[in-house]
């Protein structure tokens, strides 16, 4: 009988290891940064879905349709390498300075994802600006896939996050 339930456990486990392997799992990535200067001056260069020209990977914004801060307007950002990421803006609070959006479609290793990105004033008068997002890998079906696995498409935001924030850093103090 304990031959059994060790071979019972063995399968049981292997079952396991393999199916979670498999697990298609939502990544959640934060960053932020503090910023010498006033909330309202730092949400003026970054606060505009139609305006992205604040991060040095962009280089180029074109709302294809709607309003640039009106619910539902979309963008395509060009990077710095002609590459395009489609972008649908799904809340957006001037008076909370936060932005709200989603990929649609990009070259980045993810997929389903979606984004905030928020402004808030401290106490001593700095600025906290907090970008966070949930994502998945891009190709669920190979998560050992180079370039797209995990830890590739968490690295991509990852870059993205940091660059952005460091330059809203750079061009607000």
């Amino acid at each position: 009988m304990s031959k059994f339930f060790s071979a019972l456990l063995v399968s049981m486990v292997a079952f396991t290891n393999s199916a979670s392997a498999a697990i298609d799992e939502t990544i959640r990535y934060k960053d932020s940064i503090e910023i010498n200067a006033p909330a309202d001056k730092v949400w003026a260069k970054i606060g505009s879905f139609g305006d992205m020209s604040w991060h040095p990977a962009i280089a180029k914004t074109v709302i294809t349709s709607g309003k640039a801060d009106e619910v539902g307007a979309t963008r395509v950002l060009t990077t710095q390498d002609g590459g395009n990421i489609n972008e649908v803006l799904t809340s957006y609070d001037a008076a909370g300075m936060t932005v709200k959006y989603e990929i649609t479609e990009s070259v980045l290793p993810v997929r389903e994802y979606g984004a905030t990105l928020k402004v808030e004033a401290t106490a001593d008068g700095k600025t906290i600006v907090t970008w966070r997002a949930m994502f998945k890998r891009k190709d669920p079906a190979n998560p050992g896939a180079a370039g797209q696995d995990d830890a590739a498409a968490k690295a991509a935001i990852s870059g993205i996050f940091r660059s952005g924030l460091e330059n809203v850093k750079k061009i607000s103090e």
